[in-house]
Protein backbone atom coordinates (compact mmCIF):
# COMPACT_ATOMS: atom_id res chain seq x y z
CA UNK A 1 0.00 0.00 0.00
CA UNK A 2 0.77 3.81 -0.73
CA UNK A 3 0.20 6.59 1.14
CA UNK A 4 -1.81 9.33 -0.58
CA UNK A 5 -0.28 12.42 -1.87
CA UNK A 6 -1.63 16.06 -0.76
CA UNK A 7 -3.28 16.37 -4.27
CA UNK A 8 -6.65 15.24 -2.89
CA UNK A 9 -8.88 12.29 -2.64
CA UNK A 10 -7.49 8.72 -4.41
CA UNK A 11 -10.78 6.23 -5.93
CA UNK A 12 -12.52 4.34 -3.06
CA UNK A 13 -11.01 1.44 -1.92
CA UNK A 14 -11.41 -1.06 1.01
CA UNK A 15 -8.34 0.23 2.69
CA UNK A 16 -7.56 3.54 3.94
CA UNK A 17 -4.55 5.51 5.03
CA UNK A 18 -4.52 7.17 8.48
CA UNK A 19 -1.87 10.06 8.99
CA UNK A 20 -1.60 12.31 11.34
CA UNK A 21 -1.41 10.19 14.28
CA UNK A 22 0.46 10.86 17.79
CA UNK A 23 3.75 9.76 16.70
CA UNK A 24 4.28 8.91 20.63
CA UNK A 25 1.45 6.11 20.97
CA UNK A 26 3.34 2.30 20.72
CA UNK A 27 2.97 0.32 17.59
CA UNK A 28 0.58 -2.24 19.99
CA UNK A 29 -1.63 0.18 21.62
CA UNK A 30 -1.79 2.53 18.43
CA UNK A 31 -3.13 -0.21 16.37
CA UNK A 32 -5.34 -1.77 19.49
CA UNK A 33 -6.97 1.92 19.16
CA UNK A 34 -7.43 1.77 15.82
CA UNK A 35 -9.15 -1.56 15.49
CA UNK A 36 -11.40 -0.18 18.86
CA UNK A 37 -12.63 3.01 16.76
CA UNK A 38 -12.84 1.54 13.56
CA UNK A 39 -14.15 -2.13 14.12
CA UNK A 40 -17.60 0.14 14.43
CA UNK A 41 -18.06 0.15 10.60
CA UNK A 42 -17.63 -2.52 9.08
CA UNK A 43 -15.02 -6.01 9.07
CA UNK A 44 -11.65 -5.52 9.80
CA UNK A 45 -8.96 -7.30 7.38
CA UNK A 46 -5.90 -6.05 9.01
CA UNK A 47 -3.69 -2.81 10.62
CA UNK A 48 -0.60 -2.01 9.42
CA UNK A 49 1.67 0.16 11.51
CA UNK A 50 5.22 0.45 11.26
CA UNK A 51 7.93 1.00 13.64
CA UNK A 52 10.25 2.91 11.88
CA UNK A 53 10.97 7.02 12.30
CA UNK A 54 9.58 7.65 8.78
CA UNK A 55 6.65 5.04 9.26
CA UNK A 56 5.48 6.66 12.69
CA UNK A 57 2.27 8.69 12.67
CA UNK A 58 0.21 7.30 10.09
CA UNK A 59 -1.43 3.79 9.55
CA UNK A 60 -3.44 1.71 7.23
CA UNK A 61 -6.60 0.12 8.31
CA UNK A 62 -8.22 -2.39 5.47
CA UNK A 63 -11.72 -3.01 5.75
CA UNK A 64 -13.58 -5.79 3.80
CA UNK A 65 -15.29 -3.79 1.85
CA UNK A 66 -15.29 -0.19 -0.15
CA UNK A 67 -18.84 1.01 2.08
CA UNK A 68 -17.16 0.16 5.47
CA UNK A 69 -14.20 2.25 4.81
CA UNK A 70 -16.01 4.77 3.07
CA UNK A 71 -18.10 5.22 6.00
CA UNK A 72 -15.49 5.14 8.45
CA UNK A 73 -13.34 8.08 6.21
CA UNK A 74 -16.57 10.03 6.76
CA UNK A 75 -17.27 9.34 9.78
CA UNK A 76 -13.86 9.73 11.24
CA UNK A 77 -12.63 12.61 9.21
CA UNK A 78 -11.11 14.99 11.65
CA UNK A 79 -11.54 12.78 14.98
CA UNK A 80 -9.65 14.01 17.92
CA UNK A 81 -7.04 10.75 18.59
CA UNK A 82 -4.73 11.08 21.18
CA UNK A 83 -5.41 14.94 21.01
CA UNK A 84 -4.38 15.03 17.44
CA UNK A 85 -7.05 15.26 14.52
CA UNK A 86 -7.04 12.36 11.58
CA UNK A 87 -6.26 12.55 8.51
CA UNK A 88 -7.60 9.91 6.15
CA UNK A 89 -7.47 9.11 2.59
CA UNK A 90 -7.84 6.17 0.75
CA UNK A 91 -4.69 3.75 0.00
CA UNK A 92 -3.66 4.08 -3.67
CA UNK A 93 -2.77 0.38 -3.90
CA UNK A 94 -4.99 -2.34 -2.77
CA UNK A 95 -3.39 -4.44 -0.10
CA UNK A 96 -2.26 -7.73 0.21
CA UNK A 97 -5.27 -8.99 2.33
CA UNK A 98 -8.10 -7.96 -0.13
CA UNK A 99 -5.84 -9.06 -3.00
CA UNK A 100 -5.91 -12.65 -1.39
CA UNK A 101 -10.18 -12.49 -0.55
CA UNK A 102 -10.56 -11.12 -4.19
CA UNK A 103 -8.29 -13.61 -6.35
CA UNK A 104 -6.43 -11.40 -7.44
CA UNK A 105 -3.26 -11.84 -5.16
CA UNK A 106 -0.15 -12.11 -7.00
CA UNK A 107 3.55 -13.66 -4.65
CA UNK A 108 5.76 -10.69 -5.21
CA UNK A 109 9.65 -12.73 -6.53
CA UNK A 110 11.84 -12.52 -3.52
CA UNK A 111 14.46 -14.72 -5.87
CA UNK A 112 16.02 -11.55 -6.61
CA UNK A 113 16.94 -11.16 -2.60
CA UNK A 114 17.64 -15.06 -2.28
CA UNK A 115 19.60 -15.55 -5.59
CA UNK A 116 22.60 -14.59 -7.08
CA UNK A 117 26.09 -12.66 -6.80
CA UNK A 118 24.40 -9.36 -6.01
CA UNK A 119 21.74 -11.24 -3.35
CA UNK A 120 20.97 -9.81 0.02
CA UNK A 121 21.32 -11.93 2.55
CA UNK A 122 18.26 -12.77 4.63
CA UNK A 123 19.59 -12.27 8.01
CA UNK A 124 15.87 -12.65 9.89
CA UNK A 125 15.86 -15.87 12.26
CA UNK A 126 13.35 -18.46 12.40
CA UNK A 127 11.06 -17.65 15.49
CA UNK A 128 12.71 -20.85 16.86
CA UNK A 129 15.87 -19.33 17.20
CA UNK A 130 14.92 -15.73 18.66
CA UNK A 131 13.24 -14.30 15.29
CA UNK A 132 9.94 -12.36 15.04
CA UNK A 133 6.73 -14.31 15.36
CA UNK A 134 4.69 -14.59 12.16
CA UNK A 135 2.40 -11.98 11.29
CA UNK A 136 -0.70 -13.97 11.54
CA UNK A 137 -0.24 -14.94 15.21
CA UNK A 138 0.99 -11.58 15.93
CA UNK A 139 -2.15 -10.39 14.91
CA UNK A 140 -4.06 -12.68 16.84
CA UNK A 141 -3.09 -12.09 19.87
CA UNK A 142 -3.24 -8.18 19.16
CA UNK A 143 -7.03 -9.28 19.05
CA UNK A 144 -7.47 -11.46 21.89
CA UNK A 145 -7.43 -15.10 20.00
CA UNK A 146 -4.14 -16.27 20.69
CA UNK A 147 -1.71 -17.22 23.38
CA UNK A 148 2.60 -17.07 22.60
CA UNK A 149 3.89 -20.19 21.25
CA UNK A 150 4.17 -23.18 24.23
CA UNK A 151 1.95 -21.39 26.73
CA UNK A 152 -2.28 -22.07 27.20
CA UNK A 153 -4.35 -18.83 27.70
CA UNK A 154 -4.58 -18.11 31.57
CA UNK A 155 -8.04 -18.44 32.93
CA UNK A 156 -9.77 -15.91 32.65
CA UNK A 157 -10.75 -13.81 35.80
CA UNK A 158 -13.55 -12.43 34.29
CA UNK A 159 -15.47 -15.49 32.83
CA UNK A 160 -15.56 -16.86 36.53
CA UNK A 161 -17.21 -13.87 37.78
CA UNK A 162 -21.30 -13.60 37.80
CA UNK A 163 -22.25 -10.49 35.51
CA UNK A 164 -23.37 -7.47 37.32
CA UNK A 165 -26.53 -6.71 36.84
CA UNK A 166 -26.95 -3.39 35.79
CA UNK A 167 -30.48 -1.02 36.11
CA UNK A 168 -32.83 -0.90 33.28
CA UNK A 169 -33.98 3.02 34.44
CA UNK A 170 -32.76 5.42 32.41
CA UNK A 171 -29.42 6.90 33.78
CA UNK A 172 -27.16 9.44 33.33
CA UNK A 173 -23.80 7.24 33.68
CA UNK A 174 -23.49 3.85 31.62
CA UNK A 175 -22.07 0.75 33.23
CA UNK A 176 -20.05 -1.21 30.77
CA UNK A 177 -19.05 -4.87 31.11
CA UNK A 178 -17.22 -7.68 29.45
CA UNK A 179 -14.39 -5.32 28.51
CA UNK A 180 -10.96 -6.56 26.39
CA UNK A 181 -7.74 -7.37 28.54
CA UNK A 182 -6.04 -4.18 26.85
CA UNK A 183 -8.59 -1.91 27.72
CA UNK A 184 -7.52 1.74 28.26
CA UNK A 185 -9.32 4.93 29.82
CA UNK A 186 -8.31 6.85 26.10
CA UNK A 187 -10.04 3.53 23.97
CA UNK A 188 -13.31 4.08 25.94
CA UNK A 189 -13.00 7.97 25.65
CA UNK A 190 -11.97 8.05 22.02
CA UNK A 191 -15.03 5.16 21.44
CA UNK A 192 -17.87 7.46 23.39
CA UNK A 193 -16.92 11.03 23.13
CA UNK A 194 -18.47 11.07 19.29
CA UNK A 195 -22.08 11.08 21.13
CA UNK A 196 -23.18 14.42 22.50
CA UNK A 197 -22.97 15.29 25.77
CA UNK A 198 -20.36 12.64 26.84
CA UNK A 199 -18.33 13.58 30.01
CA UNK A 200 -15.83 11.23 31.13
CA UNK A 201 -14.80 7.80 31.56
CA UNK A 202 -14.15 5.77 34.60
CA UNK A 203 -12.37 2.79 34.80
CA UNK A 204 -12.31 0.56 37.65
CA UNK A 205 -8.94 0.13 39.76
CA UNK A 206 -8.01 -3.76 39.84
CA UNK A 207 -10.89 -4.92 36.79
CA UNK A 208 -10.44 -4.48 33.23
CA UNK A 209 -13.51 -5.80 32.39
CA UNK A 210 -15.57 -3.02 33.69
CA UNK A 211 -15.77 0.84 33.70
CA UNK A 212 -18.57 3.54 33.75
CA UNK A 213 -19.08 6.28 31.38
CA UNK A 214 -20.83 9.57 31.79
CA UNK A 215 -23.10 12.23 29.36
CA UNK A 216 -25.02 14.96 30.76
CA UNK A 217 -28.69 13.63 30.82
CA UNK A 218 -30.18 10.05 30.50
CA UNK A 219 -30.77 10.69 26.91
CA UNK A 220 -27.62 11.35 25.81
CA UNK A 221 -26.70 8.54 27.24
CA UNK A 222 -29.32 6.04 26.57
CA UNK A 223 -28.13 7.33 22.75
CA UNK A 224 -24.73 6.03 23.42
CA UNK A 225 -26.07 3.00 24.96
CA UNK A 226 -28.47 2.04 21.86
CA UNK A 227 -25.69 2.64 19.45
CA UNK A 228 -22.91 0.56 21.02
CA UNK A 229 -24.46 -2.37 23.55
CA UNK A 230 -22.71 -5.65 22.41
CA UNK A 231 -19.98 -3.57 20.13
CA UNK A 232 -17.54 -5.57 19.72
CA UNK A 233 -14.27 -4.02 20.57
CA UNK A 234 -12.75 -7.30 19.72
CA UNK A 235 -13.64 -10.24 17.79
CA UNK A 236 -14.64 -12.02 21.29
CA UNK A 237 -15.54 -8.95 23.39
CA UNK A 238 -18.62 -7.75 22.85
CA UNK A 239 -19.46 -4.68 25.11
CA UNK A 240 -22.35 -5.26 27.28
CA UNK A 241 -24.42 -1.99 28.11
CA UNK A 242 -26.74 -1.09 31.45
CA UNK A 243 -27.92 1.78 33.08
CA UNK A 244 -25.57 2.43 36.03
CA UNK A 245 -28.16 1.83 39.39
CA UNK A 246 -28.83 5.23 40.89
Amino acid sequence: MTAPSSRGMYPPSPSIYVNNLNDKVKKEELKKSLYAIFSQFGEILEIVAGKSLKARGQAFVVFKDINSASNALRSMQGFPFYEKPMRINYAKKKSDAVAKLDGTYTPKDKSKFTKGAGAVKDKRKPYDQGGNEPKRLMDNMLIGNAAPPGMQPPPSAAAARQPIKGSGVPHKILFLQNLPQETTEMMMTMLFEQFPGFKETRLVPGRHDIAFVEFNSDTEAAQAKTALNHFKITPTNAMQITFANK
